[in-house]
């Protein structure tokens, strides 16, 4: 193999291996024999540790079994090439079905776990254990796709289903269900149920799979459902799905057994917790860290630390960036173990497309699209130790064949392609591979680009041969620098399910009405967990207003939601009982105000005074004594805010504040500028009269001038003061 310009004949390669209708120009002799060497290269005995989460990760290890067709072919991806293959699976999901599972129980993100289990079942492990022939144990996969596959309704009461799994099933897929698989069905599925000796769990919008998976975990707990399931538990509780879904058992590896929650660190100063806020929070800034917190010790299981230090192959397979692949990394343990295989080939497998809230602005550009280089130094800022030593190519997808007109439309999508910067990444270290990883045929047929499991593991195959042979060129040196840390994140102290009881026993002592405004905050305070129980204890209750009876003064706002320091009361505009967004905007303006309680004792406008100079107003406020106000901040704390908010204290009255203005001038008072700041930090897209305001911090202190300076570094303390002060996170 030649190796000047190691990557052209690289890249070329694995297109022959891959596509049997390769370009001519690239049907050279050489070319050929080389591809059959490739394609032919016995992986028998070869190693292999996946390590990924979503849809991205469970597609290369067998296919996306999330669609219908799956149990058409789901013999594919690298379960197919390599029978030695260790998944290790993200576990900080807590969107959907498994939010639903934290809100109750102390456990790890189930849902990825169930995507892989499905794409890890092997055809034949299936026909073996039940005895079953080819035809029949393609119906009885088809049977447990549509049964892990199955949601239940949002509103959904019953248990049947959930007692009786196969009732989820086709009738037709039912009649093939071997009595041992429909026996362990049906005892799994009771177990969360009324009847069963686990706890109740609802069965609406959950997935049946995810109950499954929990059923099967929690049954090894002994009754201990207080408590996280150990890691020996988890091992046979997924042992025990491996054997009834034909998957080789003690392979699929949760990346920890502590639950973890993710904490996002943007650009300009926020910091908020939850993975599910990355991606419905628009924050317009790009992600600078992204830090995992675990609830107890979260060293990884022996079994999988072992399976790292065999393998021969290591793949981070495509998935969400900050959400899917760098949590896995920050697990204890894992960076090292990965890095400590000085044998194994190591391949970050790259996204095909940017994604909204984490790869959507770049740090160095927002004007062009995100690059693989800085995917690699997401790596380095985030994971502990830096990317040294992670993988030694990335794979990246080619999309030279693409038609313009397709491209065009994932564009009017959000969707842009993550660029590769071939000579940048390896100048970085890292060999950049680039290939067809997308099926062609699908392409026409469906107009759809994804990863198609067969190609993706044929590249592995094909650089696992050249790697073999030497073949791959020398990797450069990475510029010295100092090793990346990573961010300290200690243990929170609650799990979620003990923040979400602790907030609605706060809750259940306020006075809510109607019931549904009751709903629309608890949805707000479990898609905002930043906002702590302390944070509901100044306000007494909530109330829609008509638009009848709405009698707010305009003159500082026009705000439709608002804190009524007289009574206590958060009080929202009727109207936007129609609009769900701005209703929980206006939600979260007035809970920040209640923040501040009743802090003021007095304000008012002073103008025409013989102190002030022509043309001038004063805004002045005055404080009740600190045993009065019922405010969340310390008298530091609230005198600190003031200042921030152009407040200046009377040097002869210590609770006298205020802000001397043009006639002209606008200004946001401060109890306004709290709510409108409290809900712009917990989520933009609730505050987007707030966008304008700190757009400031959307460029470079140093491109400034000096009035813009000083504006900027307000805005930036305000943001801090936020973080620190309010929500309670400490400085990097």
């Amino acid at each position: 193999m030649r190796k000047s310009g190691a990557y052209l004949p690289l890249d070329h390669l694995i297109e022959a291996v891959a596509n049997s209708d390769a370009t001519p120009v690239l049907k050279s002799a050489d070319l050929l024999a080389q591809a059959a060497c490739a394609r032919d290269y016995d992986c028998s005995r070869t190693r292999v540790v996946v390590l990924g989460g979503g849809t991205g990760l469970s597609t290369v290890i067998g296919g996306n079994s999330r669609l219908d067709s799956w149990p058409e072919a789901p013999a594919v991806g690298l379960k197919k090439i390599f029978p030695h293959l260790d998944v290790v699976v993200c576990t900080t999901d807590d969107g959907g079905s498994t939010g639903r599972f934290l809100q109750d129980l102390p456990m790890i993100g189930i849902g990825d776990m169930r995507k892989a289990c499905l794409s890890m079942i092997r055809p034949a492990n299936i026909e073996k254990i039940y005895g079953l022939g080819p035809e029949q144990g393609r119906q009885v996969i088809g049977l447990i796709h549509q049964i892990f596959n199955h949601r239940f309704p949002d509103d959904y009461r019953g248990f049947k289903t959930a007692a009786d799994p196969l009732l989820a099933a086709s009738a037709e897929l039912r009649k093939y269900c071997p009595p041992m698989l429909r026996q362990a069905l049906r005892s799994l599925g009771a177990f969360l149920t009324p009847a069963g000796q686990g706890p109740t769990i609802l069965p609406g919008g959950h997935c049946l799979g995810n109950l499954l998976l929990t059923a099967a975990i929690l049954r090894e707990t002994g009754g201990r459902f207080e408590r996280p399931a150990r890691p020996v538990e988890i091992r046979k509780g997924l042992d025990h799905i491996a054997r009834l879904l034909g998957i080789t058992r003690g392979c699929l590896h949760p990346a920890t057994a502590a639950p973890g929650e993710l904490v996002f660190r943007y650009a300009n100063g926020v910091e908020v917790q939850g993975q599910s806020k990355a991606t419905s929070a628009r924050r317009g800034y790009p992600v600078e860290a992204v830090c995992t917190h675990f609830h107890g010790p979260a060293a990884p299981g022996s079994r999988l630390l072992r399976a790292i230090a065999r393998a021969d192959l290591i793949v981070l397979a495509p998935g969400s960036l900050y959400t899917s692949i760098i949590p896995v990394l920050q697990a204890p343990g894992i960076a090292d173990a990965v890095r400590a295989n000085r044998g194994a080939l190591k391949i970050l497998g790259a996204n095909f497309w940017i994604e909204e809230g984490e790869t959507d602005i770049t740090h160095n550009d927002k004007q062009r699209g995100y690059r693989i280089s800085e995917m690699i130094e997401a790596y380095d800022r985030n994971v502990p130790g830096g990317a040294a030593g992670l993988f030694h190519c990335v794979l990246c997808t080619n999309l030279e064949h693409v038609p313009g007109s397709i491209l065009r439309n994932y564009a009017l999508e959000g969707k842009r392609p993550i660029y590769l910067d071939r000579q940048h990444v390896q100048n970085m270290g890292v060999l950049p591979v680039e290939a067809t990883l997308f099926s062609l045929e699908q392409l026409r047929r469906t107009q759809a680009i994804q990863h198609n499991p067969e190609k993706f593991a044929l590249a592995m195959r094909t650089l696992l041969y050249v790697w073999k042979q030497k073949g791959l060129p020398a990797k450069k040196a990475a510029p010295a620098k100092k090793s990346a840390p990573g961010r300290p994140c200690p243990g929170v102290k609650l799990f979620l399910c003990r923040h979400w009881e602790m907030v609605n026993r706060v809750l259940s002592r306020k006075d809510i009405q109607p019931a549904r405004l009751r709903t629309e905050i608890c949805d707000m305070l479990w898609a905002n967990r930043d906002i702590t129980a302390g944070h509901l204890d100044c306000f007494r209750g909530a109330r829609v207003i008509a638009a009848k009876n709405w009698n707010r003064s305009t003159e500082w706002d026009t705000v439709l939601g608002y804190y009524d320091p007289a009574d206590g009361f958060l009080k929202i505009h009727g109207q936007l009982t129609r609009d769900p967004v701005q209703l929980r905007g206006n939600l979260l303006i007035a809970l920040g105000e209640s923040l501040l309680g009743r802090y003021i004792m007095e304000r008012r406008w002073v103008s025409g005074d013989a102190a002030l100079p022509w043309g001038m107003r004063s805004y002045e406020i005055r404080l009740r004594p600190a045993n009065e106000r019922n405010c969340f901040l310390n008298p530091a704390q609230l005198d600190r805010y003031l200042l921030l908010s152009r407040m200046l204290q009377d040097p002869a009255r210590d609770d006298t504040y205020r802000i001397t203005l043009h006639n002209n001038d606008g200004f946001i008072p401060p109890g306004l500028l709290f709510g409108l700041m409290y809900a712009w930090y917990l989520d933009n897209s609730c505050a987007p009269i707030m966008e304008n305001e700190m757009s400031i911090l959307h460029w470079q202190e140093a491109t400034l001038i000096p009035h813009q300076v000083q504006e900027y570094r307000r805005k930036k303390a305000l943001v801090d003061f936020f973080r620190k002060e309010i929500f309670g996170y400490a400085d990097k």
